[in-house]
């Protein structure tokens, strides 16, 4: 298992230093990963509309300006999440459509456990 990301090294080692992972971070700020597993740009009204700013909203109404952070990343830049069995196959591939588009974690942990078959 790895997470990719895009991020600058600098917030590369600021994430990694919060949260202590069990599994590598892997560097890709030339996105070269993402355009080849389909993962484009959103739009700004679908990343920044009506969701994003309830949520916001619900954020600064329980802790204020100090939950809130500037963004510091590309925030039109879509994720996804995949699995690639040990043959070097994708076995599951889910691309979202905007931020809050993610798989459960459910399905996720079932096709990890897929490939150990």
């Amino acid at each position: 298992m790895a997470l990719i990301t895009f991020t600058s090294p600098q917030q590369l080692t600021k994430y990694s230093a919060e949260h202590a992972l069990a599994f590598p971070i892997l560097l890709d700020q030339a996105r070269i990963t993402y355009r080849a597993f389909g993962l484009g740009r959103g739009s700004v009204w679908r990343v920044w509309g009506w969701k994003a700013a309830r949520r916001y909203l619900d954020i600064f109404r329980s802790e204020g300006t100090a939950g809130l952070k500037r963004p510091t990343e590309d925030t039109l830049q879509l994720g996804g999440d995949f699995v690639v069995d040990p043959d070097g196959n994708l076995s599951y591939g889910f691309c979202g459509d905007g931020p809050d588009d993610r798989p459960s974690t459910e399905d996720l942990i079932a096709a990890v456990r897929e490939t150990e078959r």
